[in-house]
């Protein structure tokens, strides 16, 4: 479903300021994967679904999704592929719109649209549904601006905004990384049903190591704009903390130093 050929991409290139954010990586995604990625301050997770978003040009290598090579494709083009949850709570949504107006354009994203009612009762009745399995309450708020949500509602119904038209790819960008822990405990029950009920393949990016062994098929950790660790199967069931940092630091060389990510 998803290819990476030797993505490669640098910053500030031929600067004193140049940073290789990834490194000749290359990577495939079966149908349905749910991977999980992992990786200290700067090792390249948000750069890779920046790239595979389309976000910035990659300067070398090949992306392609369920066969179409999008590698030259801009980021709006690339929208009906993708669907996509910021860590931010306040970006995905339109915060001075309704609830209900949001859910009506994500469903309507990549259609022609013409001179008509944009929202149907029976579009409301659709909607009402999809809130009510995140049992937070809000299939009754259709006309609540989403401004006024809490930062769990929110990320919970861009999650919803971003599955709704079976997107090829998904991907989550520390998606509950700006929640508390119980909320963000929530949206990643909700994350897992969601995923697993519309068999996408998903790409989760997280800050926690456990989260990152207990969700998915498989687990990616990445180290200097390069993927060290590619875990599945059998081997990723049996994971702790513990064996993850000592395959890391036996793959890198080096410690783990990100706290932020031990002690999630």
């Amino acid at each position: 479903m998803l290819e990476l050929k030797n993505i490669t991409k640098i910053f500030n290139a031929n600067t004193v300021n140049e940073k290789v954010a990834l490194n000749d990586i290359s990577l495939t995604l079966e149908d349905g994967d749910f991977v999980t990625v992992i990786g200290g301050n700067g090792a390249g997770k948000s750069t890779m679904l920046n790239a595979i978003a389309g976000t910035f040009p990659v300067d070398g290598g090949q992306i392609l999704i369920d066969g179409t090579d999008i590698t030259k494709l801009p980021e709006h083009k690339r929208a009906k592929f993708i669907g996509r949850v910021f860590q931010d709570p306040m970006t995905g949504t339109a915060a001075d719109m309704w609830i209900e107006e949001n859910m009506s354009l994500a469903i309507n994203r990549g259609k022609k649209r013409g001179f008509t009612w944009a929202i149907k009762n029976n579009d409301r009745e659709l909607y009402k549904q999809m809130l009510k399995r995140l049992d937070l309450g809000l299939e009754d708020r259709l006309s609540t601006k989403v401004g006024l949500l809490s930062g769990g509602q929110r990320q919970a119904i861009t999650l919803l905004m971003a599955s709704m038209n079976d997107p090829k790819l998904l991907l989550l960008d520390e998606h509950t990384a700006a929640l508390d822990p119980k909320t963000a405990a929530k949206v990643l029950a909700i994350t897992r049903e969601i995923v697993e009920e519309n068999h996408l393949t998903t790409i989760m990016i997280t800050h926690n190591m456990q989260d990152a062994i207990n969700h998915g098929n498989r687990l990616i950790m990445m180290n200097a704009g390069k993927i060290i660790l590619d875990i599945k199967g059998e081997e990723k069931k049996a994971l702790t903390v513990e064996s993850l940092l000592e395959a890391f630091h036996k793959t890198s060389g080096s410690a783990f130093a990100s706290d932020r990510a031990l002690l999630g």
